[in-house]
């Protein structure tokens, strides 16, 4: 029986799709014999992709790039063959390579995204997404938005886009994955089930819940692009672009990264979905004139349907209760996000109500951070330095309380000002 991929993303168009200079490859009679080779290298490297030879492609991509540096079709070449080979590190260097030659290249830029994520710098592969965001295609950006751990902004992007009259089914499954990343499992079945089976639907949720638990960041990227990573220090210094600066947002240009296929596929990638993380630090919340604000659900669904999906994916993640861990265990970084308020004064008063509210709190210090935005300074409140699965349960065993929160990567994150080091923190009463 034929199944749709699991994921939602043109791997072949990613990894073989790069653009390429005009001339760059052809026989062109002002050629030097150096410019002739590298031609022939990078030609020799982009079969060897189509083949699944990554090895070979590397080695000769390698070659091509030494031969002409400052070819920007050749270290894209090069970015796709270290992708495609698991080697994450080196494929950021030369897709940030890429990206300083061409500036308006839409799939290095795009291919810079994933890298970066598995290389476990979600904040940077935001700024890339975010720097494209005027060129890369709703569906695509919306997806590695919540790959890169923001699926609530993805969520947010991707519903406007599906209702539009010419949404595709991948448009729609893209939207189905964004949910499930965001913990609304009960949404995300009834999008995939616009385009699937219900015995399909069934697998497709099973498969996602099990990509939701990765042991490493490299893992969603691997298992999307059908990979294994490897140990990687990086691309050749002898190969890097002369005083090229970290390019991490261009002027313009991701091309799509997470493409969908309109038909099934007679092989499924491996299973993709992360863990049920809501949005990350910097994007999407909304600050109202000095009051309490947190992260909003993006759906407009009644109270009672929220309940209800919170409940359900509470049960899938088994969080009814969650183990009561050592005070501020530096496990990971992630943190749940309680709120953002008008100053540590005002955070301290809702650290104290939540505390009361979920005792599942009252092992962990808070911690927070003053930051600016438009409408005025403000006071993040948040417990973390938890793995991201850890980070999710505790999130939705406090939602199930009644109370807001949202998981994202940490961001300077440290002890509240209210809190003594050193000292056992209780909760207000």
């Amino acid at each position: 029986m034929k199944t749709r991929p699991i994921l939602t993303m043109s791997v072949t168009a990613l990894l073989l799709g790069g653009a390429v200079v005009s001339g760059a490859f052809a026989g062109d009679r002002d050629q030097s014999q150096g410019d002739r080779n590298a031609s022939v290298e990078a030609a020799i490297a982009r079969s060897m992709l189509t083949d699944g030879n990554t090895n070979g492609a590397v080695q000769h991509a390698e070659s091509a790039v030494a031969a002409a540096p400052k070819l920007a079709a050749y270290r894209m070449t090069l970015g796709q063959a270290y992708l495609k080979a698991g080697r994450f590190a080196s494929a950021r260097d030369a897709f940030n390579d890429t990206l300083a030659l061409d500036g308006n290249n839409a799939k290095a830029a795009l291919n810079l995204s994933l890298a970066l994520i598995a290389t476990g710098d979600w904040h940077g592969a935001r700024k890339v997404l975010d720097g494209h965001a005027d060129i890369i295609p709703i569906a695509d950006r919306g997806l590695a938005i919540a790959l890169a751990g923001d699926p609530s902004a993805a969520v947010d992007l991707l519903i406007p886009a599906v209702r539009s009259p010419d949404a595709t089914s991948k448009t729609r499954q893209n939207l189905a994955l964004s949910l499930a990343l965001a913990g609304r499992w009960a949404d995300a079945k009834t999008i995939i089930a616009v385009d699937l089976s219900p015995a399909d639907v069934d697998q497709r949720i099973q498969e996602w819940a099990l990509f939701a638990k990765p042991n490493g960041a490299s893992d969603q990227v691997a298992k999307l692009l059908g990979v294994k990573p490897v140990a990687d220090n990086g691309q050749p210094v002898a190969l890097a672009l002369n005083a090229a600066a970290p390019v991490a947002v261009a002027e313009a240009a991701p091309a799509p990264v997470v493409a969908a296929t309109e038909a099934p596929a007679a092989a499924a990638p491996a299973p993709v979905a992360v863990a049920a993380v809501a949005p990350s630090l910097n994007t999407g919340i909304q600050f109202g004139p000095r009051q309490e604000v947190v992260q909003p659900l993006p759906a407009k669904a009644q109270k009672a349907q929220k309940v209800a999906l919170i409940k359900a994916a509470a049960a899938s993640y088994k969080t009814a209760a969650p183990a009561q861990p050592q005070q501020q265990p530096a496990k990971g970084n992630f943190f749940v996000q309680v709120g953002a308020y008008d100053n540590a004064g005002v955070a301290r008063d809702a650290w104290g109500r939540a505390s009361r509210r979920f005792a599942g709190f009252s092992a962990y210090k808070p911690q927070g951070m003053s930051f600016a935005t438009k409408s005025g300074n403000f006071y993040r409140l948040s417990v973390g330095g938890f793995t991201r699965p850890e980070a999710v349960k505790l999130c939705l065993s406090y939602r199930a309380t009644g109370g807001k929160c949202f998981v994202r990567a940490g961001a300077g994150d440290q002890l509240a000002s209210w809190v003594k080091p050193g000292r056992p923190q209780l909760a207000s009463r």
